[in-house]
């Protein structure tokens, strides 16, 4: 049973949180007086300490969002800050480097990070400082055990999966949307066409297990050569809030991007907020929307599009 936590230490944590965003300058959008913002900075110091990053390992670490990391980089190579290129042992993986100018804007950050937290500790006694130290330390581990989630393991769907694919789409979207059996009609029939002769080149479906267990699954279908589709998300409410999803659709967007299609779209409905959400954090687009009677309710239909050719 979780334990009680008074109010009076909520309070100081906000207020912790308000003093320490202060001293950082956060709020005001500019770090230590220069052009960059908080997680701009962070994407500089992490490139700064190595000849050379994966795109998806500077993901990892940093823990931004496939689309919002992207346009920041983007941002960065118009400016002259870095170079992006394929890497040579793997052409389906981007590496970066900061160029010297990039070099340069780092050491200026790097310095002026020195600077500001040597001010800060050079206020105080030695035992203070220790003190200090220790409390950040300790904090810096508890966040660190907090933010982790369970591992999510993918896989290709094997004996029974694409029937529980679509007895699960079936019965969630029935329990939870009130929808009618035309839409676990409209599951079976994108489930019987991929069986019936995908292009494992080009299309791919993926089972999401956690504990062992059965949580989610999605497919990669060809629409035509130039372009993907994302079909049949879906997240058992057992794994909600774990990660599943994102973890889907990144995979998803990674097979995509690999097979060569220079775009992938998915079609949802407006209602479906919290896969919405994935896909916006993913970089996809609304670029379509219409309203309809389906599956016995008036929805609107929306389509979504990600470009594949940077990123």
């Amino acid at each position: 049973m979780p334990t009680v936590v008074p109010v009076e230490r909520i309070s100081s944590v906000r207020a912790f949180n308000r003093s320490y965003t202060k001293f950082l300058g956060a709020l005001n959008g500019h770090l230590l007086s220069t052009p960059y913002s908080l997680t701009e900075a962070r994407v500089l110091f992490e490139l700064g300490q190595r000849d050379e990053t994966e795109v998806s390992e500077l993901r990892r670490v940093i823990g931004l969002d496939a689309g919002y990391l992207s346009r920041l980089l983007g941002k960065f190579e118009e400016s002259g800050l870095l170079r992006r290129e394929k890497s040579p042992s793997d052409a389906r993986r981007q590496l970066i480097r900061l160029t010297t100018k990039g070099r340069d804007t780092f050491r200026v950050l790097d310095t002026k990070s020195v600077a500001q937290i040597r001010a800060l500790l050079g206020d105080l006694t030695d035992e203070e400082q220790r003190r200090l130290v220790d409390a950040m330390d300790m904090i810096r581990r508890r966040l660190a055990s907090a933010e982790a989630r369970p591992e999510v393991e993918l896989r290709a769907p094997g004996a029974g999966d694409f029937g529980w694919v679509i007895e699960r789409n079936g019965a969630l979207y029935a329990q939870e949307h009130g929808w009618d059996s035309s839409y676990e009609g409209l599951v079976a029939r994108i489930v019987a066409g991929y069986l019936d002769g995908h292009d494992p080149e080009r299309e791919a479906a993926w089972i999401a297990d956690l504990h062992g267990e059965r949580v989610g699954a999605v497919f990669c279908v060809r629409k035509d050569d130039e372009t993907a589709k994302l079909r049949l998300l879906h997240v058992e409410p057992s794994a909600r809030g774990a990660g599943v999803g994102t973890v889907l659709v990144d995979e998803c967007v990674r097979f995509a991007r690999a097979a060569g299609y220079r775009a992938i779209e998915l079609w949802t409905v407006s209602v479906l907020a919290p896969a919405r959400r994935i896909y916006q954090r993913a970089g996809f687009e609304l670029v379509e929307e219409d309203t309809a009677d389906r599956f016995g309710h008036r929805l609107t239909g929306q389509t979504w599009r990600l470009s594949l050719d940077r990123g």
